[in-house]
């Protein structure tokens, strides 16, 4: 069972980054695009869709199997667990302020350029190499 359940945390998780990663790069285009016009139309459902319908369950799925992994296999006393745990938090927060920026340019209200959000795009991807190389190294 926790071989399946982990495999499971896995799917998750790259669930999870795959869509992190192609948020803020929605962004990128949409903040090109003149609000009300169609194509900043398609934007809007893109980005509403990959929160609401990938990047929400799979977090939620991340974390609770990340939990349940942590306490069944007996990491709850692992230093590694609670800097990754750290890392994840920090993850989760930039998710939260990512479904923000969802929410702004719902309402037409873009407040960054696009070279913002190119920068915030390579967040996602730092935090999971650390992430990563935590949880494979498993260093202290």
């Amino acid at each position: 069972m926790y071989l399946t359940l982990k495999a499971l945390h896995i799917i998750a998780v790259i669930s999870w980054m795959a869509g992190m990663l192609y948020l803020p790069r929605l962004f990128v285009y949409h903040a090109a695009a003149k609000p009300g016009s169609e194509q900043s139309e398609t934007f809007k459902v893109m980005e509403r869709r990959l929160l609401k319908a990938i990047i929400n369950p799979a977090t939620i799925a991340a974390w609770l199997l990340g939990a349940w992994l942590a306490w069944s296999g007996g990491w709850l006393a692992a230093p590694w667990l609670y800097a990754k745990l750290a890392l994840v938090l920090v993850l989760s927060g930039l998710h939260g302020y990512l479904a923000r920026i969802v929410k702004q340019f719902a309402a037409d209200n873009n407040p960054h350029s696009q070279r913002y959000y190119r920068i915030i795009n390579e967040i996602p991807t730092v935090l999971m190499i650390l992430i990563v190389l935590l949880a494979v190294v498993k260093p202290f």
